[in-house]
């Protein structure tokens, strides 16, 4: 991850939070538990849940990193922008004759079937810092794309 802060909803980090404290209170005893489990069934080198548990283990501590530090660098966004495309946007689009919506959210929020679309993707880049009313075109593999922003709330 780079030292460079990144724009997150309040609910973004929230569930950043709110993972890492499962994480930290649950998890991670939980399987400090199966470790001393497996240890007690003996001879480590042939123990296949010892390995598992170590396993887990690895996972279970990287991403505690992970989302610490993802927490110390969020930038959460709190002021909202009806005259440009910002994280946090909805943003209304007319792509190819078509009614769209998007919310612009950070790559950790992104949920394509409730319209939440990365900042870091090609669309969420090509609205960021739009206006109501600007047209423009996304080169994309299957040909251009034509977007017109109608509306941000």
């Amino acid at each position: 991850m780079s030292n460079q802060n990144y724009p997150i909803s309040k609910e973004g980090l929230d569930r950043l939070k709110n993972e890492l404290s499962i994480l930290k209170t649950e998890k991670r005893p939980a399987v400090i538990e199966r470790i001393q489990a497996a240890r007690a069934l003996g001879d480590l080198s042939e123990n296949s849940e010892y390995d598992d548990a170590r396993n887990e283990q690895s996972f279970v501590e990287g991403r505690i990193k992970q989302l610490e530090e993802m927490i110390k660098k969020a930038r959460v966004v709190l002021y909202n922008s009806e005259e440009v495309v910002i994280v946090g946007s909805q943003v209304e689009a007319k792509i190819n004759r078509d009614k769209k919506v998007f919310q612009i959210v950070s790559a950790n929020e992104v949920d394509p079937a409730k319209g939440k679309i990365s900042n870091d993707s090609p669309i969420g880049k090509a609205l960021f810092g739009k206006k109501v009313g600007e047209s423009f075109e996304i080169n994309a593999p299957a040909g251009n794309i034509k977007v017109e922003v109608t509306k941000i709330t």
